[in-house]
């Protein structure tokens, strides 16, 4: 929605607020009363009123909370904890002034509270129109240059003369691009399923060994044809979602494999220790650009060694998975070649 069009409730009601009002409000009521019990002295109701003032208008949406905390806190304050106690009086020399004060106080600090509220979240609605947009630029690049190879593919194969042999390549030239196309919406619908926060990722307790078979499955004949050797060392298990989880590896596995000359060697150690279970996957390519290292994760980021068929997500999806699940990745250059990535899953917080 157009931040132009955005309408903010001002007074809005809400279950939630409710709760929070009442939870905030209450307890500082309590806490009053205790420490009354404790000590005669009325001076400290000000202050945790006012303080609870701002919380209230902090964790709750609007000015409704936060305008009758202010009201209710001045009310309070003067029948419970001012003398006479457990009653209203104004009239008393002073009292007036001070309540007016505390009660315009309380006020300006919902306000203000509230105010910055609204700034924070028009802040971050416009972060989020400028990745709408950038995304839906990128897509739409990303898109464009395979439809453009399909249209001319799907011309020649239209042309009268060709020889078997020609329709057949260009018919496997187009399943590649169709391929393509389908692998990049499918990766953008999980990337928003994501960023919705509408994946529910499952508690398995699998052995590492599995994990890893099924992350790699679908590259092995890729290796085979580049005559790239696989070699997998595992041990221990790994608590968390197998088919997700593989797929996040299964993209960092084949981006080391893009990267990797033909007849290289690419290696997977992953262990299980008191805090956490630990893969590392290992190549012996080209390296990272130390330029592109600090943006490798980066959505739609490529590097200057990528070729033109890359979109720049398979990383993007992968850490998304990884710390979806409370887990770390880490990229770094080995010695003398080669890259190294690093994922951690630690105990207790997946």
């Amino acid at each position: 929605m157009p931040l132009s069009t955005k309408k903010i409730r001002i007074f809005s009601f809400s279950w939630r607020d409710l709760a929070i009002f009442c939870a905030l409000f209450g307890s500082a009521v309590l806490l009053c009363i205790l420490l009354h019990m404790a000590n005669s002295s009325e001076g400290f109701a000000y202050s945790i009123f006012v303080l609870t003032v701002l919380l209230i208008s902090r964790f709750t949406t609007g000015y409704l909370f936060g305008t009758l905390a202010a009201v209710l806190s001045v009310v309070g304050t003067n029948y419970i904890f001012t003398y006479p106690y457990w009653a209203v009086n104004f009239t008393l020399s002073g009292y007036p002034l001070t309540f007016l004060t505390m009660l315009v106080v309380s006020l300006v600090t919902c306000t203000m509270t509230t105010k910055i509220k609204r700034q924070e979240d028009l802040r971050i609605e416009a972060a989020r129109e400028k990745m709408r947009a950038n995304l839906l630029r990128s897509v739409s690049h990303d898109i464009r240059t395979p439809l453009t190879s399909i249209n001319l593919l799907v011309e020649r194969l239209s042309a009268s003369g060709l020889t078997d042999e020609c329709r057949h390549q260009l018919t496997n030239e187009l399943y590649e691009l169709l391929g393509r196309i389908d692998w990049l919406i499918t990766t953008l619908l999980k990337i928003s399923r994501l960023d919705a926060g509408t994946v529910q990722f499952k508690q398995e307790q699998v052995s590492l060994e599995e994990l890893l078979k099924k992350s790699c499955v679908t590259l092995l004949i890729p290796m085979e044809l580049r005559g790239q050797a696989l070699l997998i060392h595992a041990d221990g298990a790994f608590r968390g979602d197998l088919s997700w989880t593989s797929e996040a590896i299964g993209n960092i596995v084949k981006n080391c494999m893009e990267h990797t000359p033909e007849g290289g060697r690419i290696e997977i150690d992953a262990a299980e220790n008191a805090l956490y279970s630990e893969i590392i996957i290992k190549d012996n390519g080209t390296g990272i650009s130390p330029e592109d290292l600090p943006h490798i994760f980066e959505r739609f980021y490529k590097g200057k060694d990528s070729d033109g068929k890359s979109f720049g997500i398979g990383l993007a999806l992968s850490r998304m998975i990884i710390t979806g699940q409370g887990g770390t990745v880490k990229a770094e250059n080995r010695k003398p070649a080669g890259a190294m990535f690093t994922i951690r899953f630690y105990k207790g917080t997946v």
